[in-house]
């Protein structure tokens, strides 16, 4: 069947069409404002091809966050590995978080424009849980010990609870800056490691609060 090969290539290059008419509709206009009809004009198909490809909004959008999350955890793990130091790794790791904003605002308002809203905060809530688990690891890879008097347990939670505060912080900046694109991508950097590396220094280094009293 000589044609079989072409009609998925075509299948799949109306797909991929299909994403990125919805990628730039879904970050204009957020979840709700966004329609099949509109992203079908943007596409240049009809309404019905859509439904060929996808059962709803909702699977639309749900697909959507799955690429463009892949996208972002892919250049998270291509950083993994690189820098001798936790703070070198970790500088690593936001920038390659925010390049990714930067080349892709669309996507990334489509992603997290939405985010409470009840038919993709489970989607989103995952993909930030992905974000906290990779900041663990790399708080984890420094070999700094939150306080050398408390569990191993104890100290994985400490680990938990940091990186859920950065990776917020960090995706707050992000929505921030997409309002203020002309300020560069080196300078956001700078300061969301002058939020976050200080701070992660000076506990890696014993100087905790403990009982609302800081101790060193």
């Amino acid at each position: 069947m000589p044609d079989e090969p072409r009609r998925c290539l075509r299948a799949a290059e109306r797909r991929k069409g299909l994403l990125a008419a919805a990628s730039e509709v879904f970050g204009r206009r957020g979840y709700h404002g966004a329609s099949l009809e509109e992203i079908a004009s943007v596409a240049g198909v009809s309404k019905a091809l859509i439904y060929e490809h996808f059962a709803s909004k909702r699977e639309l959008h749900a697909e959507l966050v799955a690429a463009h999350s892949g996208e972002i955890f892919r250049r998270l793990a291509l950083n993994a590995d690189s820098g001798k130091t936790g703070e070198e790794r970790l500088r690593g790791g936001i920038d390659a978080f925010l390049s990714f904003v930067e080349e892709n605002r669309d996507a990334w308002r489509a992603l997290f424009r939405d985010a409470s809203d009840p038919e993709v905060v489970e989607a989103i809530s995952r993909v930030r849980e992905q974000a906290a688990a990779v900041v663990a690891a790399l708080m984890a890879a420094t070999g700094g010990r939150v306080d050398p008097s408390v569990t191993p347990e104890q100290q994985a939670h400490f680990f938990e609870m940091h990186s859920q505060l950065l990776a917020g912080a960090v995706q707050v900046l992000a929505h921030w800056w997409t309002d203020h694109p002309e300020i560069p991508r080196e300078s956001v950097v700078d300061r969301a490691m002058e939020f976050c590396w200080v701070g992660l220094d000076r506990v890696s280094q014993g100087e905790v609060v403990v009982r609302g009293r800081l101790r060193r």
